[in-house]
């Protein structure tokens, strides 16, 4: 009994402590796949972190103001599968994203793909659909 008892218990305590992990990775926890984004900017900033990289755009309003993007992407060794590294995406570069917005509302999203001014384009291997290859390129509003 004692031993069936032990076992319940660190089963439960096994499935707990994983639910937040999976939560984490959940597309739909944090964006909406029926807000789908398509953004011109210059990137600012990229981060190519674990477990999910993030590339920062200014994005120019038709008022002339700008606004700073947030975008998730995949792991850095998936990004680099994709070819999308520190040299490939340099500071200042001008790229169009695809993806969908945060449930939030915030200036931030998940990226699906981006391209370039010369056509080339390139995957953000994460989470969102299509993201890692051509299943689903989100449209534009």
């Amino acid at each position: 009994m004692r031993a069936t008892l032990a076992v319940l218990v660190v089963g439960v305590g096994l499935l707990l402590a994983a639910a937040p992990v999976r939560a984490h990775h959940a597309f739909a926890a944090t964006f909406d796949n029926t807000k789908p984004i398509v953004l011109q900017g210059v990137v600012t900033k990229v981060q190519l972190i674990n477990p999910h990289s993030w590339f920062w755009l200014d994005v120019k309003q038709a008022d002339g103001t700008v606004i700073n993007w947030g975008f998730e992407g995949g792991s850095p060794n998936s990004l680099i599968r994709h070819g999308v590294t520190k040299e490939t995406l340099p500071i200042g570069t001008e790229i169009i994203v695809n993806g969908y917005q945060a449930k939030s509302g915030e200036n931030k999203g998940v990226g699906v793909n981006m391209t370039f001014p010369d056509g080339r384009k390139l995957f953000f291997g994460g989470s969102a659909p299509g993201a890692e290859s051509q299943v689903s390129v989100p449209a534009q509003r």
